[in-house]
């Protein structure tokens, strides 16, 4: 007998619903289940929207679904994580009502997008997800535990009206916890040329040549020159831009000795860029810039401080991907979460009020770009 629309109610999960929520995700799935441990941190996080779906019976209210969507910190990407409806609900509307209740809520949060996975297998899922409008745009191959394959599928859930610039770009991600630098530069080279070969071996190459040798902490991170370096080592024409003519990152080192090499390194830097015919500017970068960049095919590297991301003043490379009149996209090379996976780090999309925050590092407020383009 089909179900009454009003005998169904959405709400946000509470902590009593723990034992229903666990009972729905075993009945749902074989495989990739979510634990009631991870329902339990889902229930605390703060980026997280988790919705059940009520039945009314004669005696009380029966949880016959959930969704949850993870809210990407510091972007405007959202992630629908979960999705379950009870074998007797199916075939009546339910998934798609609560789909649009989570697009609802997630876009009143702000967020431009919705990203999700689907087995390639699951016909009945994927037709859902059409219909409401998702495309496909990539697939992983042995995504889940069973080794069954998925397909990547995104909808803008509140509109915009202008074409984004939008540059084509393999995503890396980076080997160590020092190496965004190398992993940003090679993501950006292969946009360029599809002949690199990016690997494990190249980015600890340009690590070598292009680190400050000292950081905020642990191993030493990039110096914009030596990257540029590197690049034009590699057969492409680097650009390198400054908002300061001083010595970087020093002030995050409390050791005069490390600072002294740090100003060395720089020192020996911008010689070398001089000799090579690395171009330094010396400006303020801004989104207007980085679209000219892009609309000229140039490749681009923005140093950002991950503060917004995952509460550390670290400074972090990242690849610009594209740009419209609301976000700046990137690809992150560093999925560090335990939520995060590659999906959530590709074509990031963050509003250009946050990126002008993120791109302002240390109490100094550097800004660093690199470009680069094709050697004619």
């Amino acid at each position: 007998m089909p179900i009454i629309k009003s005998q169904l109610q959405y709400r946000l999960a509470r902590n009593e619903d723990l034992a229903a929520l666990t009972t729905i995700e075993n009945a749902c799935f074989d495989s990739d289940r979510l634990s009631s441990r991870s329902f339990r941190r889902w229930l605390k996080a703060e980026h997280g929207i988790l919705l059940v779906v009520e039945r009314e019976t004669e005696l009380a209210f029966d949880i016959v679904a959930y969704g949850l969507v993870w809210c990407h910190k510091g972007t405007r990407l959202a992630r629908l994580y979960s999705l379950a409806v009870m074998a007797a609900m199916r075939g009546q509307g339910v998934a798609e009502q609560l789909l649009q209740q989570l697009e609802m809520l997630t876009a009143e949060q702000g967020y431009l997008f919705m990203r999700l996975e689907v087995a390639k297998s699951n016909i009945s899922a994927i037709r859902l997800y059409e219909k409401s409008a998702y495309r496909i745009f990539g697939e992983h191959s042995d995504y889940y535990q069973d080794h069954s394959d998925a397909l990547r599928m995104q909808k803008r859930i509140r509109s915009l009206t202008s074409d984004k610039i939008h540059n084509v770009t393999p995503w890396y991600q980076q080997t160590t916890e020092f190496t965004c630098g190398p992993a940003a530069l090679m993501m950006a080279m292969a946009s360029l040329d599809k002949c690199v070969d990016i690997g494990q071996s190249l980015e600890l190459d340009i690590w070598r040549e292009a680190t400050t040798i000292f950081m905020t902490s642990g191993h030493g991170g990039c110096h914009p020159i030596g990257l540029a370096l590197a690049a034009q080592q590699r057969q492409f024409k680097a650009s390198v831009y400054l908002n300061t003519d001083q010595a970087l990152f020093v002030d995050g080192v409390r050791s005069e000795a490390k600072r002294e090499i740090m100003r060395l390194v720089h020192q020996q830097f911008l010689e070398r860029a001089q000799v090579r015919g690395v171009s330094v500017c010396y400006q303020e970068i801004t989104p207007l810039d980085i679209y000219q960049w892009l609309n000229q095919y140039f490749a681009v590297l923005v140093l950002i401080s991950t503060y917004r991301l995952d509460g550390k003043k670290t400074p972090h490379w990242v690849t610009v991907t594209g740009i419209d009149e609301r976000c700046i996209y990137v690809h992150d090379p560093d999925p560090e979460k335990q939520t995060q996976r590659a999906i959530d780090c590709q074509y990031l999309p963050i509003a250009r009020e946050d990126f002008e925050k993120m791109s302002s590092f240390g109490t100094e407020r550097l800004r660093t770009a690199v470009t680069l383009e094709l050697k004619k």
